[in-house]
C-alpha cells in the first residue's frame, strides 16, 4: 500500500486503533517548532481576552509533545505559504485544519487524522433563496466566498460548482474571517463552513447567521510535517494513545460544544 493510499485508508477507520496503550517514544527535551495560523475557530484561534493562542490543535500538539518528552515553540503565518514553509523545513509540524488529500500527502507528509469534521453551508439568517449544493448550483445569482487554496474553497467548487477552479461565482479572501464578514455584509451568498466553525459564528453574531442544509461532505483533518520527518511515527502513536484513553474525544467535546457555551 502507497504512503498515500494508508493515509485515506487511516482516515476512514478511526475506530480500528490499538486496544492498548502504547510505550511512547522520548524526544529527550527536543524542541518542536510548530506553525499554525489564529484564524480557524475552535482549532486555532486568539484568545478574546489574552490574544494568546488557543483551540483543539493547540491543547493536541502540547499534549503530544509532553507525552514524548519535548518542547513546543509556536510560531505564526499565513495560510498560503503554510504548506511551502513545513516541506521546506523551516518548520516541524503545521496545523491549520489541513485536510488530507493526495495532492498535499505528495508535498508533506501527515500524521494519521485527529478529528473528522463535516462540512456544512453558513449563510445569512435571512437567506430563504438556498437549501443545498443543489439549489446553489441552479441559481447562478449566488455566489460563494471562500478562503483561497482551503478545503471550503474546493468542497465549493468540486463539489457544488462545475470542477473549474477560475468560476466567477467563487470569491475568494485572504482569511475564512473575510468570507464569513463578505457573508454578513451581503458580498456573497454563502460559506462552506464545518460545524464547529459554523456554531462559533453563529453563537458570536446572533441573528447573522443560520447553517443550511444536509452535511456536503466531510473532511479527515491531520498535521502535516516536513518530509521524511522522524516525528511522524512517534505523533501517531501518541494520538493513538490520546484516542484510547478518551482524551482526544474529550478535548474534542469541550472545543466544540462546551467553550462556545462559556
Amino acid at each position: 500500500m502507497t504512503k498515500t493510499l494508508a493515509l485515506f485508508a487511516a482516515a476512514f477507520a478511526l475506530a480500528a486503533v490499538p486496544a492498548h496503550a502504547q510505550d511512547l517514544p522520548d524526544l529527550g527535551g527536543r524542541t518542536i517548532h510548530a506553525v499554525t495560523e489564529n484564524a480557524y475557530y475552535p482549532l486555532n484561534f486568539a484568545d478574546p481576552e489574552s490574544g494568546e493562542g488557543i483551540g483543539l490543535e493547540y491543547d493536541v500538539i502540547e499534549e503530544v509533545a509532553r507525552r514524548l518528552n519535548a518542547e513546543v515553540d509556536w510560531n505564526l503565518t499565513a495560510w498560503d505559504v503554510m504548506i511551502e514553509s513545513v516541506r521546506a523545513g523551516q518548520f516541524d509540524i503545521g496545523a491549520d485544519g489541513i485536510t488530507i488529500t493526495a495532492e498535499r500527502a505528495g508535498q508533506v507528509d501527515f500524521t494519521e487524522p485527529f478529528i473528522t469534521v463535516e462540512q456544512y453551508f453558513l449563510v445569512r439568517a435571512d437567506e430563504d433563496r438556498i437549501e443545498g449544493p443543489e439549489s446553489f448550483a441552479e441559481n447562478t445569482d449566488l455566489l460563494f466566498g471562500a478562503q483561497a487554496g482551503t478545503s471550503s474553497f474546493y468542497t465549493a467548487i468540486y463539489d457544488v460548482l462545475d470542477g473549474d477552479e477560475a468560476n466567477p461565482r467563487v470569491r475568494t479572501f485572504d482569511s475564512f474571517g473575510a468570507a464569513v464578514q463578505a457573508v454578513k455584509a451581503g458580498d456573497v451568498d454563502a460559506i462552506i463552513a464545518d460545524q464547529a466553525a459554523a456554531t462559533g459564528y453563529i453563537g458570536a453574531d446572533p441573528g447573522a447567521f443560520k447553517q443550511v442544509g444536509e452535511s456536503i461532505k466531510s473532511d479527515p483533518l491531520g498535521f502535516i510535517l516536513t518530509p521524511g520527518s522522524d516525528l511522524v511515527e512517534p505523533f501517531n502513536a501518541a494520538l493513538d494513545q490520546l484516542r484510547e484513553e478518551g482524551w482526544l474525544d474529550e478535548r474534542i467535546n469541550y472545543w466544540f460544544f462546551d467553550y462556545a457555551a462559556e
